[in-house]
């Protein structure tokens, strides 16, 4: 009998959690309120910061309680051309401006949005990364959906309610750097989770791998897998529909 695969060990062992002991917090849209529904309401930005494990830095933005003598805190994507001290608004009848929050109805088509809500509530899941956007293709007043174009190229239809933020991510281009040494790569991914290194399947023994083993280093069986194939052997291509190189162009429907 052979070991647990490490794809099994990242479900149950505890080493594979993700390391969030220093990091600032969850980054969201603000609850939406009355306020944002019929008006809007505004924030400073405080401070921007830099989170570790994530490549964006996120803006500390402050705004007035509407119902008791106090101030919330909100943590936002920072995007391009903030700084501390900028005022930010945040509701339907909020100017079109870089910070700004509001919902995708009140924004023409071709605006460059980040954060974008998937569902009217949920405060931004779509397009957070560094150096991410979304584009507004078109709007259908008769469903009262609109069409996005997403970073990865795809398009996605959302309700015309949902809310985003004007402009693109911070910290763009960070992938354009090489990593050069492995200590770089150490210490980038220590802050994420235990994730590297990453040993080829091929490069352990029979028992740690069902790939494992052999004179040379060699798969030795198919590397497509079936879905329902049990946990341990569940490895490489699973229930792929294609292998092999992509030949052709791809076209994207505009």
């Amino acid at each position: 009998m052979g070991k647990y695969v490490q794809a099994q060990r990242r479900g149950k062992s505890p080493i594979f959690k993700a390391h969030v002991r220093t990091r600032k917090g969850a980054v969201k849209l603000r609850a939406i309120d009355y306020a944002e529904k019929h008006g809007y309401i505004r924030g400073v930005v405080k401070e921007i910061l830099h989170d570790p494990g994530r490549g964006a830095p996120i803006a500390k933005v402050q705004f007035r309680n509407a119902y008791r003598y106090q101030r919330d805190t909100e943590l936002l994507v920072c995007t391009e051309g903030m700084y501390s001290g900028q005022f930010i608004y945040c509701g339907k009848k909020a100017t079109l401006a870089v910070g700004n929050v509001l919902p995708v109805s009140a924004m023409p088509e071709g605006t460059i949005i980040c954060n974008v809500e998937s569902r009217l509530g949920d405060r931004g899941t779509l397009a957070r990364t560094s150096g991410a956007y979304a584009i507004v293709v078109t709007h259908d007043d008769e469903k009262g959906t609109t069409r996005l174009r997403l970073p990865s190229g795809g398009k996605k239809t959302v309700s015309s309610s949902v809310r985003a933020q004007v402009g693109i991510v911070a910290g763009g281009g960070r992938t354009d750097k090489p990593l050069l040494k492995a200590g770089a790569a150490y210490h980038k991914y220590a802050v994420k989770r235990n994730c590297w290194p990453r040993i080829r399947g091929v490069a352990k023994n029979p028992v740690e791998h069902p790939f494992g083993g052999g004179n040379h280093q060699h798969i030795g069986k198919p590397s497509t897998v079936n879905r329902e194939r049990p946990a341990g052997r569940k490895v490489g291509l699973i229930a792929a529909r294609r292998t092999g190189r992509l030949r052709g162009k791809k076209l994207i429907e505009s």
